[in-house]
This record gives C-alpha cells, structure tokens and sequence, in this order.
C-alpha cells in the first residue's frame, strides 16, 4: 500500500506520464496546477487551530486557582509562624512588663524594681525577634498587615524612652499605662489584620481567636490598675473608671462571640465563667462597685490583693491554653481550605487538560478517516498473523474450529480500501484452511502410526511365542544362545514399536495388576538395552512402584540406559543407582561417555520439562527422539527427569519418582529371610538376576509380558528364573536343572510384573507341582521331581549335572553328594546380592516361559483395570 501511495503521487505531478486521459493532453487547455498540501499537513492545521483557541482559557483559570491556592498557604504560614508566633510572644510579654512597671511605680522596693528588670529583658527578645517583620516581604499577605505591623514597630520605638521616664519618676501612673495599652492594642492590630481573609468561616474563627487576645487585654489592664492600688487601699474614680470597663468589655467578649465559637476540644473551657477563679475576681469587682458609691474621689477597698492575684494567674493560664487550641483550631480550618482549593485546581486542571485532549483528538479522528481504515487492515492482518497458530494448536489437540468464527469478516466498502479488504478476508480463509487440512493431515498420520505400530507390535507378539516355542523344543546351548539372542532383539524391538505409539499420540499398553519392587523394575529395563552387560544396577533399600507406572518406568529407564550405553566408550560401565528420597524415588544413571556442553544440557533439560509438540515428519532424522518419548511419558506420571554433567566426564541422569507412585511393600509379598526357610534352594535361584543377561522382561524379550505370572512369580517382588542363562563376561550358557527350583513357583504373586491382566491363566502352567493347596505357599517340591507342563505340551526335559563328564573328569562319589549337599544348603549369612551364579540365570528364562504360556493362552488385551483381589494359592494350581 506505501508502494501505490507513492506511484500516485507522481502520477499526479507528471502530466506526461500517461495518466491523462485520451485527448485531453493534445487540444483542451491544460488546468492550472492545484498545489496540494500534504496529509499530514493538513491534520496539524486541523488540530492546532482549536487547541490553540481553548488552551489560553485553560490556563487562565488555572493560574487564577493556582494564585489563590499560593496566596492561602502564604497567609497562613504568616499567621501560624512568621507573624502570628512574634506577636503573641511580643504582647504576653508586653502584658506582664505593664503589670510589673505599675507594682514600681506604686511602691518602688528593691524586690519590684528586680522584678521589673527581668521581665524587661523577655520583653526586649521579644521586640528583637518582632522588628525583622518590618522589613520582610508581605505581599502575599492579608490585607492591611503592612500597616499594622509598621504601627505596632512606631510604638516599640518610645519604649526605651518610657523605660527611663519610669525609671526617673517622671512619668506618671496613667501616662505609663496608656502607652502599654497602646503598644498591646497596635500588637492586637497584627492579629486582626492576620485574621482577614477572603473565605468566610476562617474569618470568622479567626475572629474569635482575636478576641481571646481582648480579654486577656481587658484582664491585664485590671490586673495593672489594681496592682498599684492594693499599695493604698484606694483608686482614683479614672483608675475606678479603666477596671469597670476592662470588666464589662472582657465579660462582653467572652460571653458574646468566645463562648459560642467554641468546637471540638475547646468546648471543655465553655464554663470558664462560672468557675472559681473567674468568681473570685467578679467578687473583687463587686467590692470594687460598692466601695465606689461613696462620695469621696477616691475609691477604698479592702485588701483582696491575694485572692485577686491568684485568680488572675488561674483564669489567665486558662485563656492561654484556650488561645492555643484556638490558635491549632483556626491553622486547621485553614489548611483544610488551601487543600480545598488545591483539589478545585487539580480537578479543574484534569478536566481542562482532557477537554483539551478531547478536542484534540476528535480533531484528530474527523481528519484521519483514510488513514485510521488502513490501519485498520494493517491489524487485521496482525491480527490473522497473531491468531493463526493459536488456532493450529487448537486444531492439533482435536478441537472443532469454527472458520467463520476465528476470521472476522471486514465489513466491504464500495471504495478500494473495501475492495482491498474483501481480497484480505479471502486470503484469511485460506490461511486458515489451509492450517486445517495440514491439522488433519497430521492428526490422520499420527492415527496412521498407531495402527501400524499396534499392528506390528502383535506380530511381535507371536515372534516372542514363537521363540519361546523354540527355546522350549531346543536344549543345545548354541541354538539357545541363538535364540536368547533373537528374543532380546525382539524386546528391544517391541521397545522401538512403542515409540512410535507414543510419538504418534498414544499411550503404551502395557498394564500390572500389582505393585513391582524397583529392583525388578530396573532389571527389567536393563533387559531392554543392547549392551546390558555394562550397565550394573545398586539399589538401596526396598521401594516398591505403583502398578499403573511400572510400564512407563521401566521405558523411561529402557531409554535412558540405552542413551548412556550408545554415547560412552564401548568398554565402560553405566552405573544405575536408586534410594529412597524425601520426595520419592530417586534413580541416577551415570555412564563415562564425551558429556555434552552446558548449552546443551540446558536445551534437553528444557526438552523435558516441558515436552513440545513433536512432528515426526520433520524429525525423522533427530537422534533425540528417544528424548521426546521421556520427556512425554515424564509429563505424563509428573517425572522428573535431568541431566548433569559427570564427574567422569559423561552424562549423570537423575530421576525423580514422585511419592505418589511408590507404595508399600504389598501385604501378600514375603519377606526374603522367610522365602529362604520355606525353600533353601530359593535363595541361590535369586541370587545371580541382577547382573544377568537380561531381567523382568529381558528373558523373554517382554517388558511388557511381565516376564513372571503373578501366580509363579516370587512373593518378595523379585524375577523368577530361567531355564539357562549368560554369564555377563563370557556369554556362555550355563544349563541349568528346570525343575531344580520348582518350589519357587507357590508364592504369593503381589509385586510380580504380569501382561495385561493374564495372571490367573498363567499359574497353572506354572507351578502346579509345587504348591501345596492345604499347606500354604513356599513348600519346596522334590528336586528330582519335574515341574508340571502345560496343557498340551510335552513335559520339559531335565538335565542332569555332570551326566555328560567323561569317567576320568568325575569326582569321587563322596565327593559329588557332599559338594551338592553343601551348594543345597541355605547360607543364611550369606547377603542377598545382585551377582550370583548361572544357574539362577537358567532358572529365570525357565519360569519366563512358563509364564509366556499363560499370556499366549490369554491373548493381548491389555488390562485396563488392577485386580481387585490379590491371587491365591488355589488360582494358581
């Protein structure tokens, strides 16, 4: 689209480029040249020209609200500290220097003069701290301030020179007290000016505060007169005259316009008038008015100076603790103003601002049709990019997806952006579609992979009966060797098989109906690997795995074993190590290959934590399918599964089996120490499993055929054995008695690994011979005796030890009966290792067959479902 903007405009500046129409470029007159502004030209003019309007509006009223808000919190710190603090300080002082100067002038004592001195010296801290005001900036203040302040600042000035007139006796009583009143009523001109303010309730409580400074005013100035006259007992009729109206102003003030402005704290000093120190001095007062009716000029009282100067203190103390609550009262109301205002600008401001934006953007948005459309499609077809995989990835877990519903149509225009976005919506469509059809493609051959992979896996099946068939007819060790061979090939095979199940979607088959012991589990994925002979298995203690995650356990192991023995050196060990943990299970495989870098482990690392979606087509070469097939079954029983580099340079493999797929040891499973009471021959049989060629399933070549039936499979959970076995060095066989151990086969079958639910079938070809209906479990059969064959098969030979030796090679009689009564004798201090002799190899493929029968007989179909109730003696006679 940028491409046909640009074509266009050259078009429309080049009249000779074929644009034109056919005659009109020869003889018509040519049309004067419209210069074109460009778009985004004409988009600013259209935006600029209202905000440029409204934007000189918005910012007068809002530096009106911001003027306003400034000034208040000016007069305010004005009235809290800068001038409201020095004039309270400065009149308190000035109040008690009046008092002071008319005790000295009365009776001039040394004790009043010393009294005297120092309250002047309060009082002169004060005026030092006052004076500055004179000079500093009050513009923001209220109104007439100034003035007061200047007034108050003249008055200070003569009182140096009313100080020495005192001092000299020159000035007289009433002359010294109506300079200090002066001096107070010009401080009281401060306050007032403090108190003007242009909103209404802070005015008002202001006042209040103000006139709490008159009566502390009014009660000093009687104080003053008073302490002159209680010298001589007598007051002048003018002296008679200043404490009559002192008292009838301040009881005006307190009762008129205090009283009734009290709020909130102060209320507690709403009876000040009715308490004793105020009634002592409307007492003194009443005295004062009736000494007064005499006719003398001079008016005598009695001496109430004590009582008089107590209740001063008292009710002056009580104004002052009033003037302070009023003074936090007023400071409170006035802040609460200030921020009242300052939200009125802030809201004012927003509103102003987003009508701004407003007008700015519907400017905008009616001069930007064209451009806003193409954006549009320009989404669109962000949109179709963004939910394209979205939708494949529903359609690969198998949802239905509705097409119409995932592409949003755009609604066509008759222009040629309408016309640009109908060619849109077909191109969704297809998209889609086309994911569609690649979504069902893959879902068809990943159904296509299960089928064959089933198929093949029952073809696999009959092999395994077939070589059983074989191994059983077939007793030369070389055709047995042969054979094992063919059949660990298949296991591994079947192994394969399942592989592709699980890449193709699906889920192994292979069901238990009981708990295994880990060891046997090991065992049987040890069975699984090609060069099982390197790879050596130690388990610590006895944990047993649920029945629903031995399968996929043992193939998580399979692979991993068989990932350390493909990428070390031919010659090396692979340790396998597994112990209870807090969490589970733990199993390390450890081999000694080249290890990897630390990229790379993080890469797999991530690979199995969190398994992606794996198409096998583009894949198909990647060694690291093996992987994916862990990573999957891992998620699927919450295993976890890491890789680390080694100590010997390789790879350790640790994984965790999570505590909800161990269980206890079954309760049918018999301990080791009684399984070798009930047969001694056991404990040899069992002894040599672990390091053989192949366990669980390997002698048969079927993990999943559970390689014992539960009805002849041992109580401890460990692997039965076989006919014949191969040392792990020289893999030779070594014949072995079949019936030799035939006493194993009546335990209880809790923790022996079955296929798919043929348990019950199996145990009569298993050790019928050698269970003891009435007797119980574990009561060995005869030696001699040959184990019982199944139905419709031929008994199996038995051999007979040294029966082939040549005469020379034999041993002496005595010899042979007290060699094979030693080697039958149980050695209960003889530890239960994984190393033992051939024979327990021989014993294990013989029970592996026996076993096969069963499953043969018994199909396979998977059991779906454990069995309720554990096997008895009498399912397996």
């Amino acid at each position: 689209m940028a491409g046909w903007g640009r074509g266009g405009r050259r078009r429309s500046k080049a009249p000779g480029d074929g644009s034109t129409p056919p005659g009109s470029a020869g003889g018509g007159p040519k049309r004067p040249a419209v210069r074109r502004l460009r778009l985004r030209t004409v988009l600013l003019t259209v935006v600029i020209v209202p905000s440029v309007t409204f934007t000189p509006l918005l910012a007068s009223g809002m530096n009106q609200l911001f003027t306003q808000w400034q000034a208040e919190k000016a007069q305010l710190a004005l009235a809290d500290t800068t001038v409201g603090r020095p004039v309270a300080e400065l009149f308190f002082a000035l109040d008690q220097e009046r008092r002071f100067t008319a005790q000295a002038q009365a009776a001039p004592r040394a004790a009043a003069r010393d009294r005297l001195a120092v309250q002047r010296r309060a009082t002169d801290r004060a005026v030092r701290a006052f004076r500055p005001l004179a000079g500093a900036d009050l513009t923001d203040g209220q109104r007439g301030l100034a003035d007061a302040i200047s007034r108050t600042v003249g008055s200070l000035s003569l009182l140096d020179q009313q100080r020495k007139a005192v001092d000299a006796g020159t000035a007289g009583a009433t002359q010294t007290f109506n300079y200090y009143s002066g001096v107070l009523v010009s401080g009281l001109g401060v306050l007032t000016a403090l108190s003007n303010t242009d909103e209404g309730r802070l005015n008002t409580e202001a006042q209040a505060l103000v006139d709490l400074f008159w009566i502390i005013d009014m009660v000093g100035r009687e104080d003053a007169v008073l302490a002159r006259g209680w010298e001589s007992g007598r007051l002048t009729r003018i002296e008679y005259g200043f404490v009559t109206e002192a008292a009838g102003t301040r009881n005006h003030l307190l009762r008129a316009r205090v009283l009734p402005a009290l709020t909130g704290g102060e209320t507690r000093h709403a009876k000040i008038a009715e308490g004793q120190a105020w009634q002592t001095m409307t007492a003194v007062e009443g005295r004062l008015s009736t000494a007064a009716g005499a006719a003398s000029d001079q008016v005598r009282f009695r001496e109430d100076a004590a009582a008089w100067r107590s209740s001063v203190q008292t009710v002056t103390a009580q104004l002052r603790e009033l003037v302070e609550l009023r003074r936090r009262h007023v400071s409170a109301v006035g802040h609460a103003h200030a921020d009242m205002i300052f939200t009125v600008f802030v809201s004012v401001s927003t509103v102003g601002l987003l009508a701004l934006g407003l007008v700015v953007f519907a400017s905008w948005r009616l001069t930007s049709v064209l451009r806003r459309r193409i954006l549009h499609l320009r989404q669109d077809a962000q949109e179709l990019r963004e939910r394209l995989p979205d939708v494949v990835a529903r359609l690969e877990r198998g949802e239905d997806v509705d097409v119409d519903a995932e592409v949003r149509k755009i609604e066509p225009t008759g222009d040629e952006l309408g016309e640009l976005g109908q060619a849109l919506n077909l191109a969704r469509r297809s998209a889609v579609r086309t994911a569609i059809r690649q979504a069902e493609q893959h879902r068809g051959f990943q159904r296509m992979l299960q089928r064959i992979a089933r198929r093949t896996q029952i073809l696999i099946g009959l092999q395994l009966k077939k070589l059983d068939e074989l191994e059983r007819r077939h007793e030369d060790p070389e055709v047995l060797e042969g054979l094992f061979d063919l059949d660990h090939l298949t296991a591994r095979l079947r192994r394969y098989e399942e592989n592709l199940v699980i890449l193709g979607g699906g889920q192994p088959q292979r069901r238990w109906r009981r708990p295994v012991r880990l060891l046997d589990v090991l065992r049987a994925a040890q069975s699984e690997v090609q060069d099982y002979r390197r790879v050596s298995i130690d388990v610590e203690g006895e944990s047993w795995i649920a029945e629903r995650a031995v399968g996929p356990v043992i193939h998580v192991l399979a692979e991993l074993m068989e990932n350390a023995t493909t990428f070390s050196k031919p010659l090396t060990p692979v340790e396998v190590r597994a112990a209870p943990v807090s969490r589970g299970i733990a199993v390390e495989i450890e081999d000694r290959g080249l290890g990897m870098e630390p990229e790379r482990y993080a890469s797999f690392n991530a690979l199995l934590q969190a398994p992606p979606r794996l198409d096998v087509m583009t894949h198909a070469d990647d060694v690291r399918l093996g992987l994916y097939v862990v990573a999957r079954l891992a998620a699927n029983l919450d295993l976890q599964v890491e890789l680390r580099p080694s100590a010997f340079g390789g790879t350790r493999v640790i994984v965790l089996v999570p505590e909800s797929l161990v269980v206890r040891r079954p309760p049918a499973a018999v301990p080791e120490e009684e399984g070798r009471e009930a047969g001694g021959s056991r404990a040899r049989s069992q002894a040599g499993t672990a390091d053989a060629r192949r366990s669980d399933g390997s002698s048969d070549g079927r993990s999943d055929g559970s390689t014992v039936a539960s009805s002849g499979g041992r109580s401890d959970g460990r692997l039965p054995t076989r006919g014949g076995a191969r040392t792990p060095a020289s893999g030779t066989v070594t014949p072995t008695r079949r019936g030799a151990h035939a006493g194993t086969a009546a335990e209880a079958d809790t923790g022996v690994i079955e296929l798919n639910g043929a348990g019950a079938g199996e145990g009569a070809g298993a050790g019928t011979g050698a269970a003891d209906p009435v007797g119980g479990a574990g009561s060995p059969a005869p030696a001699s005796a040959p184990a019982a064959a199944p139905a419709g098969r031929p008994p199996l030979p038995q051999r007979v030890r040294q029966a082939s030796l040549a005469a020379e090679l034999r041993p002496p009689e005595g010899a042979t009966q007290n060699g094979r009564a030693a080697r039958e004798q149980p050695s209960r201090d003889q530890p239960d290792r994984p190393v033992r002799s051939g024979a327990t190899i021989g014993a294990f493929q013989r029970q592996s067959r026996k076993r096969r029968t069963g499953d043969d007989a018994a199909g396979d179909r998977p059991s779906e479902s454990p069995d309720p109730s554990p096997p008895t003696t009498k399912d397996r006679s």
